[in-house]
């Protein structure tokens, strides 16, 4: 896969699928900013990552800041050739319980912001008229799951919006793609799983291999989508679930 040189910005770079991510960027080569609200973890990510790694404390749910921010960016690094959404919320609640704050929030993080950086990025993209977007989606956006309602309206979404951008963006040179992770061994779903017994073995149970995926099998798709292996992918939501997306 010829993927180097180039630069990515990733956010939420610094834990679970975007710091697998980052690190299979960068040992390929690629120049990566990572983006997220805690520069403390973003330091401690982008130092374990190695020197083609930088960083960027941004709130994105400031989307009105957003144009700025980017243009910032591109002054002192260039233009990047990679956008990988993947910064994110999820909120478990019951349908009833759910406030109107609690929806926006998660559309918020998950969707609105997605939309306006992604917006921002493109413009400088279209100047050099080439550039590959990654997605970020989830099996909430493939069957229904209860309790994540706000979550799966947004990635539901997600999806549409990337076959939406790749049908105007793609015959300008830039690719937009879209991964679906399934249930992947993270700290965070790790411990969600493990203190819910039966949701774990259901889970299992239905993902015909068997187990949890591993971030960095998510990487390595995200990885293959903006590499020119994939030169003439464009629009795909591409699960990397171990079949659990077709499990029964």
């Amino acid at each position: 896969m010829n993927i180097s040189p180039k630069l990515a910005i990733i956010t939420g770079g610094a834990s679970g699928i975007g710091l697998a991510t980052t690190k299979a960027f960068v040992a390929n080569g690629i120049k990566t900013i990572i983006i997220g609200r805690n520069e403390e973890k973003l330091k401690a990510a982008a130092n374990d990552a190695g020197e083609l790694c930088s960083y960027k404390a941004y709130d994105l749910n400031n989307t009105s800041g957003i144009p700025d921010f980017v243009n910032s960016l591109v002054k002192e690094f260039g233009t990047p050739d990679i956008l990988v959404n993947n910064a994110g919320i999820n909120m478990k609640k019951s349908f009833t319980e759910v406030t109107d704050q609690d929806f926006q929030q998660v559309i918020q993080t998950n969707l609105l912001s997605v939309f306006s950086l992604s917006r921002e990025v493109v413009k400088y993209m279209l100047e050099i008229g080439s550039g590959s977007i990654v997605n970020i989606s989830s099996m909430a956006a493939q069957y229904g799951i209860p309790l994540v309602i706000a979550y799966t309206a947004a990635k539901s979404a997600i999806e549409g919006m990337t076959r939406a951008m790749a049908t105007e963006l793609s015959p300008r040179g830039i690719r937009v793609n879209c991964v679906a992770p399934g249930f992947i061994a993270t700290a965070m779903s790790g411990t969600a799983l493990d203190s819910d017994p039966e949701r774990k073995n259901k889970v299992l149970s239905r993902t015909p291999m068997g187990k949890l995926g591993d971030a960095n099998d998510v990487a390595a798709a995200i990885l293959y989508l903006t590499s020119d292996a994939a030169k003439f992918v464009t629009g795909v939501v591409l699960p990397v679930d171990g079949g659990n997306s077709i499990g029964f």
